[in-house]
């Protein structure tokens, strides 16, 4: 069901091109071919049928199963059946991969949007324009097809997010003769209501003549149907417009007239920056006047003007009654024409201002009361007169406070005598360097103070407790440090390759095995039999008894480190072990509220009969604990027998299965 659950939100994920925009359709059509692409998901949705009948099969059969055995057995041939389905679908699960991996490096691109569209030939300037007026990086070079995609960028205009689109050069030829690459930008010009922005190249650095770009313009006019159409003149910095021959100017003035009252021509330069700004500004007025007007002479305009109804009263007489003012109002109105006016540049309209004065009547006003005033015009009035917010700032080096006056304005050197300006030093910085350092030392003296009172209950003691309470700190310490360490054990721990798997008592190189460890050290002169004694030891013991070992000696030595052991070295070799054995039960009967020393070992206390009940009880424990530890379970049981004779032997009657 998995797989089943995976192709069904593949089909739910991957767009149906009869459902998205006609923009994206044709564009998904132009890059992966619509037929391509239908026929790899038709192949998916077959392929996810056929899972999914293969899952009820394996479900209605598992209903009869006899064994869990059984019941894997259909299991594993049914993931079988559809590994085998799903690698049928290799082919189209490949070309979907690389069209999923395409589509998410496509622009977030909003055909609904205001939207400025670059078009024309290669290398006139349009990259460069979209990077002059939005935030984007395109790559711009000297040679033609440098833009191989739709690139996206966004700019504000009138406090508003406008969309502008890059799109491929094209070239004067038939649609059928068009590649991947141009039919993107005419995709784009066919299904985007947008400003198209037609660029030409009066120069010729692009390699095409303007009767060339003329030509283009005319083939591709069509496609500027219902649409604003600005058809910008660049390189200008290169050949100016004035200087242009007159038959070429001519032959441009005519294609613009030709293509109807929607057409505007403007001048541009990228490399000296003129008329960038008009053309951008040209470019959003006329798409948000069309939008105004579509929207206007659309049906929805009626219907909301049915529902608007302006009443004009009638005069009641033919009496002509003034308006009434009072005094007061009149008293006030002449005190506020007294009062002098001040500019209102960089402030936005409020309820109280009746009249709002103009730019220009603004900037007179404020120039005429600088120069009546004779007073100096604030940063605010610079600011807006030379460009706004972020275009001028203000000039801090007025602000200095230096010797000379004049010296303000000089340019600052960056070698001065022969020496870096940058390493400029202070002729008292060894004074100041002094005071900061007796000033540390005097701080670090009040530090040690504070903390010597804190101690001051160490000083009543004499040398012996001083020894003493040295001693336990030392201890504490290393008690301390003994339980932060790493693992808990100071143990070899087998890598992960070679963990739990048997080893090659043949190899030479086979290190872990005790024979081995002590023939390679004997060949060194060491003695190694201590050690391999001490890992077959560690071998026979069991994980749990050793930690409670290592536990119960680690205690003693904590615990019991100041006491004198007894001198064992004259006992025998069974005395010593039964006085180790004493010291052991000791431990224990001293942890005896411990929960892993509170466990009856006797059969009768366990509520069994002997130990022949116990053995069998742990044998059982045992293999209820093969699941943990990987071993075969109920599910993994195999017949040694898999056709038993008496009843597969003997003639049956069709449609039984009586033995004979």
């Amino acid at each position: 069901m998995y797989a089943y659950a995976i192709q069904a939100q593949m089909l739910t994920d991957f767009p149906r091109l009869s459902d998205i925009h006609p923009f994206y359709s044709d564009l998904c059509n132009t890059l992966y071919d619509r037929d391509h692409y239908k026929l790899a998901l038709g192949q998916i949705n077959t392929a996810k049928t056929l899972v999914d009948a293969v899952a009820r099969d394996m479900i209605r059969m598992v209903k009869y199963g006899d064994s869990l055995y059984r019941c894997k057995c259909l299991k594993r041939a049914a993931l079988g059946r559809m590994c085998t389905i799903l690698k049928r679908q290799k082919a189209s699960l490949s070309y979907l991969e690389e069209v999923r991996k395409h589509m998410s490096r496509l622009p977030a691109l909003d055909p609904n949007t205001r939207t400025l569209l670059m078009c024309g030939l290669p290398n006139v300037g349009k990259s460069s324009f979209m990077n002059k007026i939005t935030r984007a990086n395109v790559d711009v070079q000297p040679y033609a097809f440098t833009t191989k995609s739709l690139f996206v960028g966004h700019t504000d205009y009138k406090y508003l997010r406008w969309q502008v689109i890059d799109t491929p050069g094209i070239l004067d030829h038939s649609l059928e003769e068009r590649n991947t690459i141009e039919m993107q930008a005419i995709t784009a010009l066919a299904h985007l209501t947008c400003s198209v922005l037609y660029f030409m190249d009066i120069s010729e650095q692009c390699g095409y003549t303007i009767e060339q770009q003329c030509n283009l313009f005319r083939s591709i006019a069509p496609l500027f149907a219902n649409k604003q159409l600005v058809v910008v003149i660049n390189k200008i910095d290169q050949q100016p417009w004035d200087t242009l021959e007159s038959e070429r100017k001519k032959m441009i003035e005519d294609l613009v007239k030709e293509s109807g009252s929607n057409t505007t021509m403007l001048t541009m330069s990228n490399v000296s920056e003129e008329g960038v700004s008009a053309v951008k500004n040209t470019a959003c007025d006329k798409l948000l006047a069309s939008r105004v007007d579509s929207r206007v002479s659309g049906n929805k305009v009626d219907s909301v003007m049915n529902r608007l109804q302006v009443v004009y009263p009638t005069a009641r007489d033919g009496i002509t009654r003034e308006a009434c003012i009072p005094d007061s109002v009149l008293r006030e109105r002449e005190r506020e024409m007294t009062k002098t006016r001040k500019s209102r540049i960089g402030y936005a309209p409020t309820v109280e201002d009746d009249n709002i004065p103009s730019e220009s009547e603004d900037e007179v006003m404020d120039s005429a009361a600088a120069t009546e005033s004779g007073r100096k015009k604030t940063a605010r009035e610079l600011m807006w007169e030379n460009g706004g917010p972020g275009v001028w700032a203000p000039d801090y080096r007025e602000q200095y406070d230096l010797a000379d006056p004049e010296w303000r304005f000089d340019a600052i050197p960056q070698i001065l005598d022969g020496k870096n300006i940058a390493d400029y030093v202070d002729p008292d910085i060894e004074a100041k360097l002094l005071l900061l350092e007796e000033e540390e030392q005097q701080l670090q003296a009040e530090y040690d103070a504070a903390n010597m009172e804190s101690m001051d209950d160490d000083a009543s003691l004499n040398e012996m407790e001083k020894a003493a309470v040295t001693e336990i700190r030392d201890r504490i310490k290393i008690t301390r440090k003994y339980k932060e360490r790493p693992g808990g054990n100071n143990r070899p721990v087998l890598p992960r390759e070679v963990r739990g798997r048997a080893k090659d008592k043949h190899d030479i190189d086979a290190k872990l095995d005790g024979n081995a460890i002590e023939k390679r050290m004997e060949k060194y002169g060491v003695d190694a039999s201590k050690m391999v004694e001490r890992g077959r030891k560690r071998e026979r013991e069991g994980p749990r008894e050793r930690r409670r070992k290592e536990s119960a000696a680690a205690d003693r030595e904590m615990e019991h480190g100041d006491e004198e052991m007894t001198d064992i070295s004259g006992l025998s070799k069974g005395a010593a072990k039964r006085a180790k054995k004493e010291r052991d039960q000791s431990v224990k009967r001293e942890k005896s509220l411990a929960r892993s020393h509170s466990r009856p070992r006797e059969p009768s206390q366990m509520g069994l009969k002997d130990e022949n009940m116990a053995k069998v009880a742990k044998k059982v424990e045992s293999q209820g604990q093969m699941r943990w530890h990987g071993g075969k379970g109920e599910g993994d049981h195999t017949k040694s027998v898999h056709l038993v004779k008496w009843m597969n032997t003997g003639k049956k009657r069709n449609g039984t299965h009586y033995c004979r």
